[in-house]
């Protein structure tokens, strides 16, 4: 018998999330950027680039800490979660929109930026769960649920 979805307890991956790391490949594809746009003759368009990366890098840092806080709730409920990340995209696609419309043409490298963002975060956490998945290791945990709940001291 299969629990139905509304009542399922809400499981996020246990992969950690590095965002040093993910600043420091931003920073690497900024100076790329910059010195691929710089040859072509649009510096300003390798910047706007970088600043899409940070504000994509500042978006994801802002998931993490509303996930954190809501999971922290006796009961974490769904709506809560869609609303903040709602209400988080609109803002940072509307940061984006503005400095992309304010220093066109160049600007449009915000958005750039920040699709690159999203491609990097989604491989720098797809890739690790992939080899867990491959590994035949769990990859996640009900929300609530203690992480060292049933493990052994062998384990750690």
């Amino acid at each position: 018998m299969t629990t139905p979805a509304q009542d399922a307890p809400l499981v996020f991956p246990s992969v950690a999330f590095r965002p040093v790391r993910l600043f420091v490949i931003s920073v690497a594809l900024t100076a790329v950027a910059m010195v691929a746009a710089g040859l072509l003759g649009h510096l300003m368009v390798g910047v706007f680039i970088g600043v899409g990366l940070l504000l994509g890098l500042l978006n994801a840092l802002l998931v993490r800490r509303s996930v954190e806080a809501i999971t922290a709730q006796a009961n974490p409920l769904k709506r809560s979660m869609a609303l903040n990340s709602a209400s988080r995209l609109a803002i940072i696609t509307i940061a984006g929109l503005v400095i992309a419309f304010v220093f066109r043409p160049a600007g449009l490298g915000v958005l750039f930026g920040l699709a690159l963002f999203q491609v990097l975060l989604v491989a720098s956490t797809a890739l690790p769960v992939w080899q867990k998945l491959r590994s035949g290791e769990s990859v996640g945990q009900p929300i609530g649920s203690d992480p060292t709940e049933g493990r052994s001291a062998s384990h750690d």
